[in-house]
């Protein structure tokens, strides 16, 4: 597990790209038969990996959490971005399709990891959010998620906005995540761009073509700084950066958040012609 701490805004100023980087981009997500993790200050989200292939994974605590088991004060949402994945929680078994998604709730203590088929294994992206009360653990496909569509190919962002796990689907303590899909032909996510103080924000990045790359847009709307991403890397977002991306194709993203706020509307709106 890595720690990552949180920057003053009149810090990032100084950053250079290197800086930046160090600071807010997860390089590495996924490793085979390994589980990756980066604990962010930033609402103490943890962000990670697990790709289990030729072993079962086991979700165990870390010296840098102090509980006796991970989600002893914690609660853990999943999204499969590879093949076909088995989760077994406290007992309870969950399949995990493409794209289907998995709410566990504080206080469940053994949770492992596997692939149904090792020539396709499981990629589970993971946030995990501090827990004050264990709701239902819960699984969750595209046909149970709220969807939104928005934008429109004119301005190159049509695209449609998959709300898995949010208040409207499953009740959480402060994590909700969700997965958007850029049509063909659309390559602005998350515009026009926005803040939201009361929360905290992380994109994981997939589906994007060989050879192609994503540009991640952040800081405070007067003083915007971007990082060059790759498929299957994730970025941090305080509260005070916008989070927002343009692909050099079509792509997928999933965001996910921590925080006190779960109304998913609540936001400041930063027209594209205010950014600087």
């Amino acid at each position: 597990m890595e720690i990552r701490y949180a920057v003053h805004p009149e810090d990032v100023k100084s950053y250079d790209t290197k800086r930046l980087r160090k600071e807010f981009l997860v390089e590495k997500i996924f490793s085979q038969d390994e589980i990756n993790m980066v604990y962010s200050m930033y609402d103490r989200i943890i962000v990670g990996g697990i790709m289990p292939v030729k072993k079962k994974l086991k979700l165990e605590t870390y010296d840098e959490i102090k509980a006796e088991f991970f989600l002893q004060r914690r609660e853990i949402g999943l999204i499969n971005v590879g093949g076909k994945a088995k989760v077994t929680a406290d007992g309870m078994v969950y399949e995990l399709e493409y794209k289907e998604a998995l709410f566990l709730g504080q206080g469940v203590k053994d949770v492992v990891f596997e692939s149904d088929d090792t020539e396709k294994p499981a990629k589970l992206y993971l946030n995990s959010a501090p827990a004050h009360k264990s709701f239902p653990s819960r699984k969750v496909s595209l046909s149970d998620a709220n969807v939104l569509h928005l934008g429109s190919l004119e301005s190159s962002n049509e695209r449609q906005i998959n709300q898995l796990l949010v208040k409207e689907v499953v009740p959480t303590c402060q994590l909700q995540m969700g997965m958007t899909e850029l049509k063909p032909g659309s390559v602005w996510n998350t515009m026009p761009a926005h803040t939201h103080n009361r929360r905290m924000e992380a994109y994981f990045y997939f589906e994007v073509p060989e050879g192609q790359a994503i540009c991640h847009f952040m800081g405070q709307p007067d003083e915007t700084r971007h990082i060059w991403m790759k498929n299957e890397q994730a970025v941090l977002s305080p509260s005070w950066s916008i989070h927002s991306a343009a692909g050099t194709s079509n792509y997928i993203f999933i965001w996910g958040m921590a925080g006190e706020n779960l109304d998913y509307t609540d936001m400041d709106i930063i027209q594209p012609n205010e950014l600087k």
